[in-house]
């Protein structure tokens, strides 16, 4: 779950040992390996990347995410990638990648329709023809948030061996298709607790698929789960994959 609050450099030092490198990840990383320019949205500490990087990619890479923090992490990890402060409204891209990928749910903080309009527009104009936009939401018709609590504690560390705990909890009423949760974070870094709000927006696969088609892009394969199973109404996952069309 991708917290965009993530703006203190403490908090953003523990962010990839509370959210370990998982199937998702790897799911990401074998299509970045075929790309041959890749914008990561929403990039986060840049493991995706610097592992590319390290894995030998000597394409373009550039990551772009709005948290300071997030990306004092990433320069430290790999100074060889162009890494972007801001969102898709920082900088225009024509026809220079042929891969845009948005991980960890991040599409999802776009909530509102002019939100998720322009910034499929300006995935659209980043792309080059035949050039293909992967991205990740949760199903809203899986309900996950109806297992988020206390109860479910995760727990990191950062360089430094300072430890931390972290659980998320629903503390709001589900509004149509937003659900708003807080992040909580406790360790001895902090004498109080640290609590972020996020809101996500939950569009079922018809919706999404009239965005993006909105925008120039077409779906052409989505997926319930990292394993690429089906997408059913039980499945945790709606990934998409969809490409430029015009």
């Amino acid at each position: 779950m991708v917290d965009r609050s993530f703006a203190d450099l403490s908090l953003a030092a523990l962010y990839d040992s509370l959210h370990p490198w998982g199937p998702g990840d790897d799911f990401y990383a074998r299509l970045v390996g075929g790309a041959a320019a890749v914008l990561d949205v929403g990039c986060g500490t840049g493991r995706l990347l610097a592992r590319a990087r390290a894995a030998g990619h000597r394409g373009r890479l550039v990551g772009v995410d709005p948290a300071a923090a997030m990306l004092v992490q990433a320069r430290r990890r790999e100074p060889g990638v162009e890494w972007v402060l801001g969102d898709l409204r920082s900088r225009v891209w024509h026809g220079e990648f042929d891969l845009v990928v948005m991980t960890g749910h991040t599409f999802q903080t776009l909530v509102t329709d002019e939100d998720v309009r322009q910034a499929l527009h300006a995935v659209r104009d980043a792309l080059r023809a035949g050039g293909r936009f992967v991205f990740d939401t949760l199903n809203p018709a899986a309900r996950a948030w109806e297992g988020w609590g206390p109860e479910h504690i995760r727990e990191g560390a950062d360089a430094e061996g300072s430890v931390a705990w972290m659980w998320q909890e629903v503390s709001y009423p589900v509004v149509g298709d937003r659900v708003t949760f807080t992040e909580t974070y406790e360790g001895v870094r902090w004498a109080q607790p640290q609590v972020s709000r996020t809101t996500l927006r939950l569009l079922d696969p018809a919706r999404l698929t009239r965005f993006l088609h909105e925008a120039g892009l077409t779906v052409v394969e989505q997926y319930g789960d990292w394993g690429r199973g089906p997408l059913t109404l039980a499945a945790p996952e709606i990934i998409t994959v969809a490409e430029r069309y015009f």
